[in-house]
């Protein structure tokens, strides 16, 4: 018996095969390795700019100073001329450049914000505009004044409120003074006083705990 192949040929089963189809292919090749390198760079370009933010939020939150102690001094009628903070390094803190460290000066008169004197020869306790800087003696050990680079160092900040404050003499019994002390990356240090609510009697120079 005669076998009979069938071959059942359609469109679908044809394929198309030429220069124009070479091209749209190679085409569509290109595309997809255009888009890809952009999506790629974009990614990268992305993941950089998300690194770079969270590096910013954290030296905001550790980058800063804490203060260790304070005391006011005592100036003239009874009031508190002069603001002492000792301060240092916060736990995993960077270096904290005094020099481009600022503290904004708040109280229920007044309101400044204070850098760091260039000399303290010049501002022995700071102006109106300036706050001295001295090192603790013994702590600064690699003699790099200025800077807080290591938890071992501290340093004192002396305000001069009575330059700060309208009536020139000070602070008086009980006057709240608020300190933002913020550094060159952003991280700040809010401190509060109030002043000793016994003033009278004590001699002009006699410091205070506040």
């Amino acid at each position: 018996m005669k076998q009979l192949l069938n071959h059942n040929d359609s469109d679908d089963d044809r394929g198309q095969v030429g220069i124009g189809t070479l091209i749209v292919f190679i085409a569509m090749v290109l595309v997809a390795a255009i888009a890809a390198g952009v999506l790629v760079n974009t990614a990268g370009f992305l993941q950089a700019t998300a690194e770079d933010a969270g590096q910013e939020s954290v030296d905001k939150v550790t980058n800063r100073v804490e203060v260790v102690n304070q005391h006011g001094t005592v100036g003239n009628n009874d009031k508190i001329a002069n603001i002492t903070l000792t301060v240092r390094l916060a736990a995993g803190s960077s270096a904290v450049d005094m020099d481009s460290t600022s503290i904004k000066y708040l109280s229920s008169d007044e309101v400044t914000t204070l850098t760091n004197s260039s000399s303290s020869l010049t501002y022995p306790a700071g102006n109106a505009t300036k706050f001295n800087l001295t090192a603790v003696e013994g702590t600064d050990e690699d003699d790099s004044f200025g800077v807080l680079n290591s938890g071992a160092d501290r340093y004192e900040v002396t305000i001069n409120a009575s330059a700060i404050e309208s009536d020139a003499n000070g602070l008086s019994t009980g006057d709240r003074v608020q300190l933002d002390i913020t550094s060159q990356s952003g991280g700040t240090t809010q401190v509060i006083l109030t002043m000793p609510q016994q003033l009278a009697g004590q001699e002009a120079g006699e410091p205070v705990k506040l």
